[in-house]
């Protein structure tokens, strides 16, 4: 029986159906592997399900030149914390699981728009600290979603799902960029970066990668309105962080909602000292039935290449 390491905590029913086919080394941690567990894996294992924060990078490749695994059935859509052609060179396969997430990474994206446009994470703030003295007419006055127009700058399937609630549920103007010419299959239209960041609220849905890093600096933040929010529930580095902080800081857009940050973990205490600036700790997939989903999608896939099958979702 072929030997596969799971790097992190997963649900059970996905741990279990691995055990079938697999002799499992489960490692029940909530902390991504570090160096010496990164070239371990490769040496040890027929095969690895890594999630995000497993760094295979290059020189972990490099330091392993001929592993013993053969695949890496990564657990999550975004892949940009493995170098895809290092691991091809050093003969394995990397499988990801989209389709997945879809819907559950765009409800967060929803999320973020109402409680960054409606101050509702600073009310609650208020509330708990006791500050609160009552209902009047111009407490916390925020934006009114319905009927603005959002700018989603990435129109995969996330990025499509969240214009779909937006238009259908709050009557919102849609408009996006995209690399490629697509028709979205809704009212919207397509076009320029520069116009898109011209949106009342701008969502950011595109792919990790090297592509992306930084696809959101300074002069991006600048062609943005001052009364903008910026939303992100793509990957942290697509925002160049110390910029954002700085628009925010000298009012060239109002506010941000943010699901995921360049050097995460970590978090930029200037950003967490913000009251316009929503944070929530990487939730988009957080509900147990995506990430049962997430984790059998991974298992098909090293099932299929058990079996000498095409694998379901090669990247």
């Amino acid at each position: 029986m072929q030997r596969l390491f799971i790097t992190r905590c997963l649900p059970d029913s996905v741990v279990a159906r691995a055990r079938t086919r697999f002799d499992v080394t489960y490692r029940d941690a909530e902390t991504p592997l570090a160096p010496d567990e990164l070239r371990a894996a490769l040496r040890e294992h027929d095969a690895v399900l890594p999630t995000l924060g497993d760094l295979f990078r290059a020189e972990v490749f490099a330091d392993v030149p001929q592993p013993r695994a053969r695949i890496l059935a990564n657990f999550g859509v975004g892949y940009n914390h493995i170098d895809v052609a290092a691991a091809r060179a050093a003969g394995l396969r990397v499988t990801n699981t989209p389709g997945a997430v879809t819907d559950a990474t765009a409800d967060i994206a929803l999320t973020l728009i109402l409680m960054t446009a409606r101050r509702a994470g600073e009310g609650e703030r208020l509330l708990r600290a006791g500050k609160w003295t009552g209902w009047h007419p111009t407490q916390m006055l925020g934006m009114h979603v319905s009927g603005r127009t959002v700018g989603i700058i990435g129109m995969g399937r996330i990025g499509k799902a969240i214009a779909h609630r937006c238009h259908f549920g709050f009557g919102m103007k849609v408009i996006f960029h995209n690399r490629s010419t697509i028709d979205p299959g809704l009212p919207a239209i397509q076009l320029p970066l520069a116009e898109v960041l011209r949106a009342d609220i701008v969502v950011i849905a595109v792919p990790g990668g090297a592509e992306t890093h930084h696809l959101i600096g300074a002069a991006e933040l600048a062609r943005m309105r001052p009364e903008a929010i910026l939303i992100n529930i793509a990957r942290g580095d697509v925002v160049h962080e110390a910029a954002l902080v700085a628009a925010l800081q000298a009012g060239q857009i109002a506010a941000a909602g943010l699901d995921v940050y360049e050097f995460e973990p970590k978090v930029a205490p200037a950003l967490m000292a913000m009251e316009n600036v929503t944070l929530l700790p990487h939730l988009g997939t957080a509900a147990l039935e995506v990430r049962e989903a997430m984790g059998m999608m991974a298992v098909d896939n090293l099932f299929a290449h058990l079996d000498g099958q095409p694998l379901p979702n090669p990247v």
